[in-house]
């Protein structure tokens, strides 16, 4: 009976000693200040390192109140077990936080910079638009009096077109009225040129007759 008891001690003792050898697990070194690494299980064997707050340190086999762990220079050894802990110790989830919020922070200047920078745009937009209004405006107030311009250029054209009608006409009737002027005074002429003419002529006949009438008695 009491050789069966050690057996099966012993054969825990492998199990636990094959266990701890084939499942590695990682630990985190708790939150104090300093942890030695010992060669042995025990405070009285040489510190071989210093493990800092925080460390990640890889579980190689654990006994009673001691732990082997594996650093990430793959340097081997051991601690106290109670001085590890298999959650994220609260200076790594600090360390995380701050690391979000430079993030967060960085991400905040980047979107202030961007607001500045779309206000700065939204600003300069909102100096054209008013200048493209004011242009429109201008453009607006040109074209309506273009348009009032281009209606007395028409109607003055009609006017124009009118009077320049009646002047013609007014030419055309006066160029007649000369040439009838002129055909009336060319007749009056003729005719005070032949009434001058037989004037003339019966004065010379009568001149002539008187002349001869007088010659008559002296031959006698």
């Amino acid at each position: 009976m009491k050789l069966s008891k050690n057996c099966i001690i012993l054969i825990g003792i492998c199990l636990l000693v094959f266990c701890g050898n084939v499942y590695a697990e990682t630990m985190y070194v708790k939150d104090v200040l300093r942890l030695p690494l010992r060669t042995g299980q025990s405070t009285e064997y040489k510190i071989i390192a210093v493990i800092e707050s925080s460390q990640e340190v890889e579980v190689l086999l654990t006994e009673a109140e001691w732990s082997q762990v594996r650093l990430p220079n793959q340097k081997e050894g051991w601690v106290q077990t109670r001085y590890l802990s298999s959650e994220v110790t609260h200076k790594i989830k600090l360390e995380n936080l701050e690391i979000k919020h430079k993030n967060l922070m960085a991400q905040a200047s980047a979107l202030l910079e961007e607001n500045a920078k779309l206000k700065r745009e939204k600003k300069k937009l909102g100096a054209q638009f008013n200048d493209n209004e004011k242009a429109l405006e201008k453009i607006r107030s040109d074209f309506e009096s273009l348009k009032a311009d281009s209606a007395e250029f028409l109607n003055l054209k009609t006017k124009y077109d009118t009077a320049a009608a009646e002047l013609a006409d007014k030419t055309q009737k006066l160029q007649k009225l000369e040439q009838e002027l002129s055909r009336i005074q060319l007749y009056h002429y003729i005719k005070w040129f032949l009434a001058g003419s037989g004037v003339l002529l019966v004065g010379f006949i009568i001149g002539f007759s008187a002349k001869r009438q007088r010659r008559r008695p002296s031959l006698l």
